[in-house]
């Protein structure tokens, strides 16, 4: 297999692209969208096929380079079904495999430095992208994106202690010029997550890191929920539309729903719809500011005056209503629906903003 790591000074990524020289189809891992150019000229070189573009997770220090990719090279975008983000062609979960030529990556899902990472190993196991959920020596930080040490800690302890100890460890950062681990040494020798390290002793220690906020969040975040790509408004003052409206996945009954994450940063890409009871929106849960109060049992008669192909979201308490709703919808022709899962209880164990 051909392998190559690519770097970014200014942001201390690491991008991986990986290729069957036979056929000579590709993948690349976290691209950087400053880097575009560098990797557009490799591939181009090297006469590869992008087959997809991967994120390890939605970046919080770069904007990825995957909408990028998509559009110059038709590469299909790759990022975990947990990631919120809202444009990619294919949501993957654990125990995927995406496939070029005769190797492939299988997708780990890693959670804890945010809900939707994962790691890529190769189909032998002797390669780990590991992303921000295990570096050299550390851990990507807990504090921001629904992060979660004790999550963290299970991660790594589960999905990446469980490869081979000879198992390469290929990082999404490295800040002090280090190129790869592997898994015995940070088994040994990781002083946050090594095996001498009880999940105690690990929150604590990531408790106290006491981080500086990341200073390019505020636009890498938004941006990298698109794929990388920035929605300008439309002249006519809609909501900008991206190749899919929302990342929805349906349960086991069928219900489409939408993760906490996604609606906390994309409240205006539908209408917003709270279908319990009116004295419901002012009791402990609260209500999340600008949904519009529907109660259920009115549902279907009001949204007979909705615009069909406007997405609708709706919200209750626990979720159980507004999946009835969702149904609802559906039956009566509207296409672009979702529930909020776990409803405004879930919202608020994440502490987003209510009404109160």
């Amino acid at each position: 297999m051909f392998f190559r790591q690519l770097f970014d000074s200014e942001t201390s990524t690491w991008t991986y692209l990986l290729a069957d020289p036979v056929s000579r189809q590709a993948v690349i891992i976290d691209p950087v969208l400053e880097q575009l150019d560098r990797d557009l000229a490799q591939l181009a070189e090297l006469d590869f096929t992008l087959l997809f573009a991967l994120d390890t997770h939605v970046h919080a220090d770069h904007v990825t380079a995957l909408g990028s990719l998509r559009k110059q090279l038709s590469a299909k975008t790759v990022v975990s079904a947990k990631s919120g983000s809202g444009c990619p062609d294919l949501f993957v979960h654990d125990g995927d495999i995406l496939r070029f030529g005769s190797y492939g990556l299988t997708v780990r899902e890693t959670p804890g430095h945010t809900n939707g990472c994962v790691s890529y190993v190769t189909l032998d196991q002797k390669m780990a992208f590991t992303g921000d959920a295990l570096l050299i020596r550390g851990c990507g930080r807990t504090d921001f994106q629904q992060g979660s040490a004790a999550r963290l800690f299970h991660s790594v302890r589960s999905q990446l202690f469980s490869l081979p100890d000879d198992c390469l460890v290929y990082p999404g950062h490295d800040y002090k010029g280090r190129t790869c681990s592997t898994i015995a040494e940070e088994k040994r020798h990781n002083p946050r997550l090594g095996l001498h390290r009880s999940e105690a002793e690990f929150v604590a220690i990531m408790a106290d890191l006491k981080l500086a906020y990341p200073k390019r969040i505020d636009v890498a975040l938004p941006t990298n929920l698109q794929c990388g790509l920035a929605t300008p408004a439309p002249v006519d003052g809609s909501t900008p539309t991206c190749r899919t409206w929302a990342p929805v996945e349906r349960t086991t009954d069928n219900i489409p729903e939408l993760p906490v994450e996604w609606v906390a940063l994309h409240r205006a890409a539908a209408r917003l719809v709270d279908v319990r009871e009116p004295s419901e929106l002012v009791g402990p849960l609260g209500a999340i500011e600008g949904a519009v109060n529907v109660p259920l049992s009115t549902l279907s008669q009001v949204a007979t005056t909705w615009d069909k192909a406007q997405p609708v979201l709706l919200v209750c308490g626990t979720g159980r209503r507004s999946g009835q709703g969702a149904r609802t919808l559906e039956a009566l022709g509207f296409e672009q629906v979702a529930s909020l899962r776990g409803g405004m209880t879930a919202w608020n164990t994440q502490t987003l903003p209510a009404l109160l």
